[in-house]
């Protein structure tokens, strides 16, 4: 069996703050980083409790980098966030399963803590044929396309509901409860790395039974920036505007969309 896991850094329990998410080697930043990679290590060894011979691919998906790369699981292999780091970042039809590992909700998700849509500086929302769409639906809807089912998602309750709309087969950990952008009820870190342990390995068992999220053709994507903010890189990716702040791109290919 082989497993993807995407990460990111603001969705482990301990983490509320942008502070402890952006650029820079702060205090707090390392911190964080350790309390995720924690996280994915238990998501690794609930994989290899359900299938021993797993062979598990990490992504780091957080833009300033989220993992502390000494300290993950022996076994694990690892994707580095770079410059040249698009999606589908490596994930292919060969995988047998999508877990999210520290993920967030989308941009504008009430009460959601850090909430954002790929930056969260800059992208006010995506929307997907007209849907509202995240990061998580995203890759799920990529994965989907690739006939690979996403099957776990840890994160906080609004990141896990939104998952479960997406599709309510996938096994959902909620290690903390948002109460709002920068503030959260969170599971100690001894529950939350056990809960994610626990849903890891069920969800390895449930991957016959989940069926992958596919959104059929033909794909209207378009992205809206806060404003003040330029549309240049999305105009020279060749997207074309629609208002000073709005980008789209439609297509029969879901992956060229993302291109």
């Amino acid at each position: 069996m082989k497993v993807y896991i995407m990460t990111d850094l603001e969705r482990p329990a301990g983490v509320n703050r942008w502070l402890q998410t952006r650029e820079g080697e702060t205090p707090e930043k390392a911190a964080a980083m350790r309390l995720l990679t924690a996280e994915v290590n238990a998501a690794v060894e609930g994989i290899h409790m359900s299938d021993p011979d797993a062979d598990v691919i990490v992504c780091d998906g957080h833009g300033t980098g989220g993992l502390i790369f000494d300290d993950l699981y022996a076994d694990a292999q690892v994707i580095l966030h770079g410059s040249g780091m698009r999606i589908p970042y490596g994930l292919d039809p060969t995988f047998d399963a999508l877990f999210f590992v520290g993920q967030h909700a989308m941009a504008g998700t009430p009460d959601a803590p850090l909430c954002h849509t790929y930056s969260s500086r800059r992208v006010e929302y995506y929307m997907l044929n007209s849907c509202h769409i995240g990061e998580i639906g995203c890759l799920a809807a990529i994965a989907g396309a690739m006939g690979v089912p996403t099957v776990f998602l840890s994160g906080d309750d609004k990141a896990c509901a939104e998952a479960t709309a997406l599709n309510p087969q996938i096994v959902t950990v909620a290690v903390k409860q948002g109460l709002g952008i920068e503030l959260a009820l969170h599971l100690s870190a001894t529950r939350a790395r056990a809960a994610i342990r626990a849903g890891a390995a069920r969800a390895v068992r449930l991957i016959p039974t989940i069926r992958p999220i596919t959104i059929g053709p033909p794909y209207e994507l378009e992205i809206r920036v806060r404003e003040g903010c330029s549309l240049e890189s999305y105009l020279q990716s060749g997207m074309e505007s629609i208002d000073e702040r709005s980008v789209i791109r439609g297509g029969a290919n879901l992956l060229a969309l993302f291109a």
